[in-house]
């Protein structure tokens, strides 16, 4: 059983590569069109060569945004939350 974890790994990353590069939106694939990516990827796949240079240099890496994401605060420190508890205490 050992002796096919390295195929059933290439195969992994190939299917991987594969279903990443068609999901990638047109405008963040760099250096070669789409569709070049996907021969390279399905020409190269099993040495590996296809698969890890689209993950390495095909997609544009996306950086977090901090200020799209909502930032959490806990109930205590949070001046809106404290100020509702204030506001219905008033009404009762």
């Amino acid at each position: 059983m050992l002796r096919y974890l390295p195929f059933l790994l290439v195969l992994a990353l190939w299917i991987y590569a594969f279903v990443d590069c068609l999901n990638t939106p047109e405008e963040e694939v760099r250096h070669l069109p789409k569709v070049a990516w996907v021969i390279v990827i399905l020409l190269f796949g099993e040495v590996l060569v296809g698969p890890v240079a689209w993950l390495i240099t095909g997609r544009a890496r996306r950086a977090p945004a901090e200020s799209s994401a909502p930032h959490w605060v806990a109930p205590d420190d949070n001046p809106e939350f404290l100020k509702s508890l204030g506001k219905d205490d008033q009404d009762t």
